[in-house]
């Protein structure tokens, strides 16, 4: 969609530019932004100009760049012990989105847009990512991402912050992962997304999709299939739109936690453990 408003876009090389005046907005891959009108938006700044690197390693962790995009992320190379992995194109292809826009949407796009059926927030969280956010007064803070997302469209970012990145510890990529997506069509929104990862050190149970925010449940190595399922049912905050009932997305969450729970409890006991 154009965005007739729109008069100036700026392209910064430096985090001093990206002091927004009044009625500007800042322009990652635009695949959400250019999506419907966006009435009051007069001006855009453009933050693939600042030249992030799409990855980094860190000392213990992936540094992902906000500006990195789908496209970008799968064509990173992990190390060889890094078993959560395929959970990228996993939530990748969640999206149901073409190459086309996998080339032009954004890891920081998908998190700060904080649509409940944001796939790469479900993968984010899953490996207990956390968000280097910058501050308008020259600062920084760290943040879960788990924490940032607050709900439909809604995070903890304030005006005038950027995401900068997101560090993904080693801890939680050399563990292994699980997976279970449903949709109300072939080819529909993500209905319910239900995410784990699986370690010696603890387990994590994520859904998405299904909930208006990011629903964790921080488990020990082996979960107990009841208690998690009991947390489930009694859980009482599920989204609500056409994609499908919250009913429904209880009801699926439920089963596909079960399912993900039965293979990991299966995988311990084959003497599979990560």
């Amino acid at each position: 969609m154009d965005l007739v408003s729109v008069r100036t876009v700026r392209t910064p090389s430096h985090r001093d530019d990206l002091d927004l005046a009044t009625g500007e907005h800042l322009l990652a891959g635009g695949t959400w932004l250019y999506s419907e009108e966006q009435p009051g938006i007069t001006g855009l700044v453009d933050l693939t100009t600042l030249g992030w690197p799409d990855t980094e390693r860190l000392p213990g962790a992936l540094r992902v760049a906000a500006t990195c995009t789908i496209a970008a992320l799968l064509r990173a190379t992990p190390d060889p012990g890094w078993h959560a992995w395929p959970l990228v194109d996993r939530c990748a292809n969640a999206l149901l989105a073409s190459f086309k826009v996998w080339n032009a949407a954004t890891v920081g796009g998908n998190v700060a847009t904080a649509l409940p059926a944001g796939a790469l927030t479900a993968l984010l969280v899953t490996l207990d990512a956390t968000a280097l956010v910058w501050t308008p007064d020259g600062g920084e803070r760290r943040e879960r991402v788990a924490d940032l997302v607050t709900g439909p469209r809604t995070t903890t970012l304030t005006p005038g912050e950027v995401i900068r990145a997101f560090d993904l510890p080693e801890s939680a990529l050399t563990a292994t992962t699980g997976y279970r997506r449903v949709s109300l069509s072939p080819h529909g929104r993500t209905g319910t997304l239900v995410t784990a990862r699986w370690s010696d050190a603890g387990s994590v149970l994520v859904v998405t999709g299904g909930t208006p925010r990011p629903l964790v449940l921080r488990l020990p190595a082996v979960p107990d299939a009841a208690e998690v399922d009991a947390r489930l049912a009694a859980h009482d905050d599920w989204y609500d739109d056409p994609h499908g009932s919250p009913a429904w997305r209880r009801g699926v969450s439920r089963r596909f936690a079960a399912e993900l729970v039965a293979e990991r409890s299966a995988a311990v006991r084959a003497g599979g453990a990560a």
